[in-house]
């Protein structure tokens, strides 16, 4: 006992094991609520980290007052504690982990933050016990411990003592290093190495995976002021492979075609003369890029209207044929795909509504929509339309606070946007506008149009975004309706689904009466799950585990026409699908290339769904890019080989997304398409 009150005495060690502890058992906590893997290499290298924290720290803290070392030990874990359940709670409710690189993250749920707090889990308070073992041991044993203790004898000089304090750091550092650079230290179902992770920390799904979510944190901070550089892409680009039909169809007489509408020599000119490496990346992967062909579905609606609809913040709750009719009328009398997703990120709304229009992911961890703003897209749902003749316009029943979508929307080709105010909508700052009016106000728009022009609207809907309370004049109104069975916080979100329904039985009413019911398309997705509901209510409301694979982000996806034959399309599959879908099934002229996403009726079409951290979903399982580990729904089962070459698919799709959002490239692109049509004319 005396030995081990001697060692007590050495403040260093001393302020070692008060830091080490903490740490290690928050990061215990956090990986064990996360569900990711503790007895594993990169559980080691977080060790390893760890080490590397504690033993600096009371390097620096062996030179100052016991007060002073007890306040920093004590403020680092509170802080560090503070971060861990705020990461927690963003992850479990946008669906990622917050990075400061952006103040996307912070924005998104600031306004909101009293819902935010209440949304997270009552375990994820549980990091908190380390903290509180500390602060126990400060108050009551500490001193305790120092009574009537024999002053330690020093047998070897400062400067001896220091450095070989420095060389423990040193070779824990090179430990550490090495966990980076040694091969078995390396998950092979990764794409990214550790140490390009270590460098860039791209992805932070994969960070926190694999160096905790205190690494991440520190990696965070470097990134913001010390940018590392982005990884070289190279893309194999051979202009002789490079064919107007590189994917024929079998049919025997060549009935389908590739939708390819860019001229391959022009595009192939503007490569050879491009002398901006950034571009031409970009060039010869779009160029080469896999094309989907035509299918029996093809100008199925050519000429028809369309109507794009995506609902805020919908769920599979809008299935409901009692309280929500219209829908269920739309949903099961026309197509509907049933493993359909829509992947939370920082910015849902907008970021999820860009994909939509533009068939592109957007960057991780960014509100891309609002970052790009100035962005133009030639091949966007808008000007894919234009382009055909038609009359496009948007309407959205909030105002700009959150998103600049005057412009955006503007930029991205639409004829013209209406929010709230144009529209003339009441709406307060926790009382959203009502969907049913915005669909009056754009019934007597429709009447306004030229009669012989088609038209192509997109419409974002409002009404049920949180708050879900039930001062809510749409509870008061429609929450006598539901189950009382059901948490408050979901009555009040399905009575605010019921305006969204009502909304469209005011369409379809309108529609009708107008004669063009027959004549006009409807297609409805969501943008994203709603958040602030306790995922275990809705989860009791829907009848299945939303927290299991990323099930709360499966939504409805329908396309309707009246008179349409009824069909159920079970591919997985996401908004990034969208617009070279409804290309497809309209005739307008498209280019399959240079999207992301692909006709999910192609017989090209790869079933999958792609979520923000290259997690991914399909008919055979989930994998989680998190745990690198895959989890099976069938008897088929994946090599190794064939996981890697999926992941190593999506994270060149991710970065080539975000390359050409960057760099604006479909401006560029669009510039030297006319001018080099142009001088060749």
């Amino acid at each position: 006992m005396k030995k081990l009150k001697k060692l007590w005495q050495i403040k260093y060690l001393k302020n070692y094991i008060l830091l080490i502890i903490p740490l290690i058992l928050m990061e215990l906590i956090f990986r064990i609520i996360e569900k990711l893997s503790i007895f594993s290499y990169q559980g080691l290298r977080i060790f390893l980290g760890l080490n590397i924290i504690a033993l600096f720290c009371s390097f620096i803290l062996d030179y100052l007052p016991k007060i002073v070392a007890k306040i920093w030990n004590l403020l680092l874990v509170l802080i560090l504690t503070i971060y861990g359940i705020a990461e927690l709670g963003f992850n479990h409710f946008l669906g990622v982990y917050a990075s400061i690189q952006i103040n996307s993250q912070a924005s998104a749920v600031t306004t909101y933050i009293t819902d935010f707090i209440k949304s997270f889990k009552w375990y994820f308070y549980l990091l908190g016990i380390p903290f509180i073992l500390l602060l126990i041991y400060y108050i009551f044993i500490d001193k305790k411990l120092d009574l009537d203790l024999p002053k330690k004898k020093v047998t070897m000089t400062k400067v001896t003592i220091n450095i070989f304090k420095f060389l423990i750091i040193i070779f824990i550092c090179l430990l550490y290093f090495c966990t980076l650079k040694l091969g078995f230290m390396q998950n092979k179902l990764q794409t990214i190495t550790s140490l390009a992770l270590f460098k860039k920390p791209s992805n932070p799904s994969l960070v926190v995976g694999d160096f905790g979510y205190i690494g991440f944190g520190i990696l965070d901070i470097k990134e913001y002021f010390f940018p590392g550089k982005e990884q070289d892409i190279i893309i194999n680009y051979n202009p002789d492979n490079v064919e107007l039909n590189p994917n024929p169809s079998e049919n025997e007489e060549e009935k389908y075609h590739s939708q390819i509408s860019i001229d391959n020599d022009i595009w192939k000119s503007i490569i050879e003369d491009e002398k901006k490496n950034s571009y031409n990346n970009l060039n010869k992967y779009f160029i080469s890029n896999r094309t989907t062909s035509t299918n029996e579905y093809s100008k199925m609606f050519k000429g028809k209207n369309l109507i794009v609809i995506m609902v805020e913040s919908g769920s599979n709750l809008l299935l409901n044929e009692e309280y929500y009719p219209n829908f269920a009328k739309i949903y099961n009398e026309g197509w509907s795909f049933k493993n359909y997703y829509s992947p939370r990120n920082s910015c849902s709304t907008i970021n999820n509504e860009l994909s939509g229009m533009t068939g592109l992911y957007s960057i991780y961890n960014t509100c891309t929509g609002n970052i790009y703003e100035d962005n133009t897209y030639f091949e966007s749902i808008f000007n894919l339309f234009n382009n055909s003749g038609y009359i496009t316009d948007s309407y959205h029943d909030h105002d700009e606070y959150y998103y600049d979508r005057i412009k955006i929307h503007k930029n991205m080709g639409s004829g013209k946007f209406y929010n709230v105010k144009d529209m003339n909508l009441k709406y307060t700052g926790s009382e959203w506008a009502s969907d049913a009016e915005m669909m009056e106000y754009y019934l007597k728009e429709l009447d306004k149009k030229e009669g012989n022009k088609p038209f192509m609207s997109w419409i974002t809907t409002v009404t049920s975004h949180q708050y879900y309370r039930t001062s809510s004049k749409y509870y008061k109104e429609y929450g006598d309706l539901f189950d009382e069975n059901l948490s408050s916080d979901v009555r009040v979100y399905m009575s605010r689904l019921k305006v969204v329904d009502d909304a469209l039985g005011i369409l379809l009413n309108g529609l009708e009466e107008r004669g063009i019911l027959e004549d006009t398309v409807i297609a409805i997705f969501c943008d994203h799950y709603p958040y602030a509901i306790k995922t275990n209510n809705l989860g009791e409301a829907l009848g299945y585990d939303i927290d299991e694979d990323n099930n709360m982000d499966q939504v409805p996806f329908v396309i309707y026409n009246k008179g349409m034959e009824k069909k159920e399309f079970n591919q997985y599959s996401t908004y990034v699908n969208l617009t070279p879908t409804l290309a497809n099934l309209f005739g307008v002229e498209y280019d399959s290339r240079i999207y992301l996403g692909s006709d999910l009726l192609s017989k090209e079409y790869e079933s999958i769904a792609i979520f923000a951290d290259s997690s991914w979903k399909n008919e055979v399982g989930y994998y989680s890019s998190s745990t690198n580990s895959m989890k099976y729904y069938t008897e088929k089962e994946y090599t190794d080989e064939e996981i890697l070459a999926i992941n190593e698919d999506i994270a060149l799709k991710l970065k080539m997304s975000s390359a050409a959002i960057k760099n604006n490239y479909f401006s560029y692109l669009n510039k030297k398409l006319k001018s080099y049509t142009t001088s060749t004319e």
